[in-house]
């Protein structure tokens, strides 16, 4: 299936869309890729704020958008794959026994699938600006992408054991 059917399935039932990943057997190069994608994405979500921020304070947006860029898709994935790594052994401390590629899996696929909600939320950062809209969409976000990690981790979990 398509990545972008298993992020619209990811909103039904993301459990599912985990157990179908994993099925699929060891991909690290696809694990790759929807961490590059997803931090892609999250880089184009900031130009609107950015955008916004340099017209305000008067500052060059080539420079903002440079430090974005490399903040990103370089140094966002190496912490993202520390993060997964602290995930794996947190869950081996619960004793049970899912793959290191399992728990990135989980991580990396929460953070695609709940990216079309970061484009919202950075319009909203660069439409509307600073305030409760911005709260709200922010806290959105973070609700499903705990929702989608959580679900892939519980499968990670469960299978391992």
């Amino acid at each position: 299936m398509a990545a972008t059917r298993e992020i619209v399935a990811s909103y039904r039932n993301p459990a599912a869309v985990v157990r179908r990943l994993l099925g699929q057997g060891t991909r690290e190069d696809r694990n790759l890729i929807y961490l590059m994608v997803a931090c892609l994405i999250f880089f184009v979500a900031q130009t609107p704020r950015l955008a916004r921020q340099s017209f305000i304070d008067g500052t060059e947006l080539n420079m903002l958008l440079g430090a974005s860029l490399m903040a990103w898709l370089f140094i966002a994935p190496l912490i993202l794959y520390a993060l997964a790594a602290l995930t794996h052994l947190i869950l081996k401390l619960l004793r049970g026994n899912p793959t290191a590629y399992a728990t990135r899996l989980a991580l990396f696929w929460a953070l695609l699938a709940s990216s079309p909600i970061v484009l919202l939320h950075g319009l909203t950062a660069g439409f509307i600006g600073p305030g409760i809209e911005l709260q709200v969409v922010g806290l959105f976000w973070l609700c499903i992408f705990l929702w989608f990690w959580i679900s892939g981790l519980l499968v990670t979990y469960r299978q391992a054991s």
